[in-house]
This record gives C-alpha cells, structure tokens and sequence, in this order.
C-alpha cells in the first residue's frame, strides 16, 4: 500500500494537482480518491489552465455529484462529458492515435483519457509555448513532467482508445 501523503503535496507550485497519491483523506464514489480521482484532478487542472477561479474540492463535490449511482467507480465519460459541456462550453473531443496528437498539437490545454499499466486513466496537460506538454498525474515519477506530443504516445498510448478533451488555441482566444 503506498504511503499516505498530506493533500498539499499533492499540487505544485502553480497550484495544478500533480500526485493523485495525495488524495487518500478524501473520497470520490465512495471511495479515497487516490485510487479513482483522476477524472476531477484533469477536470480542475484544464479549468486552472484556462484561468477558471476555481477550488479543487469543489470540482470534486460537483462531479462526484454528477454520478447517479452512489458505487465504487472512476468518473464515467458522459459525466466528463457533462461536466466539460458545462465549465469549458469551447471544448472539443476526438479519438484514434493519430486524430488525438493531431489535435493536441494545436490545443492550449486537453485531457488524455487512455489506458495507464492496463487501467483507463485521465491525464491534463498544458501546451508549452516550446511546443511541449506540460503533463499532470500521468504516473508514479511521472506527477508533473514535459515531453513532446509523439513521445507521450509512444510510451503511454501502447493499449485501448484513446480520446483527448481539448481547447483548440483559436477557440481559447475566443473566450
């Protein structure tokens, strides 16, 4: 079991959540949310990337809310959906490898939803003017790292679909 980590830890300097590991003291559908909370932590991080004034326990209430059935479970892609369609009206959504890191080339911020060691995993990033992703909670040694597009696809997009929540620049400028 890994060792419990104060909430504060869990966030960097900026204030994006990078470490899910931080969330035991919390719960998420039922249960602590190191173990399922992925799908608010990459909601409340593209919300910080855009400049939203927002708390992170209040995305977390909100989605968990969302959830109809009070059972053990990671966040549900229509309640990403749903959640998004609310906060981030400007955000788009595709699918495929390829389609994927086309868009996430020309995006401000998005969230991966892929398969992490065989389990299905939302991941935020922000897009960095070298042109590199700045990435949230990928995995253990991974909490806030950067890497190219096709370098993240190649050691992460090795099983399932893939699917990328995102905010193309020119929709952002938008806003």
């Amino acid at each position: 079991m890994a060792e419990c980590k104060p909430i504060e830890q869990g966030f960097s300097r900026d204030g994006y959540i990078t470490d899910q590991d931080c969330f035991s003291s919390v719960r998420y559908r039922t249960i602590p949310a190191c173990d399922n909370g992925c799908g608010f932590i990459a909601a409340y991080n593209m919300r910080k990337a855009l400049g939203h004034d927002v708390d992170w326990d209040d995305v977390r209430r909100e989605m968990d809310g969302m959830h109809r059935l009070r059972v053990p479970g990671p966040t549900l892609m229509k309640i990403m959906r749903k959640y998004l369609a609310l906060h981030v009206p400007q955000y788009k959504e595709t699918s495929g490898k390829d389609e994927v890191c086309a868009a996430a080339e020309n995006s401000i911020t998005g969230i991966f939803r892929y398969t992490e060691g065989h389990v299905p995993h939302f991941v935020s990033f922000v897009r960095q003017t070298d042109g590199s992703l700045r990435l949230f909670n990928v995995a253990e040694g991974l909490e806030d790292c950067t890497m190219s597009v096709e370098l993240f696809r190649k050691e992460h997009f090795l099983h399932g679909t893939v699917i990328l929540f995102y905010v193309p620049a020119d929709e952002h400028e938008k806003v």
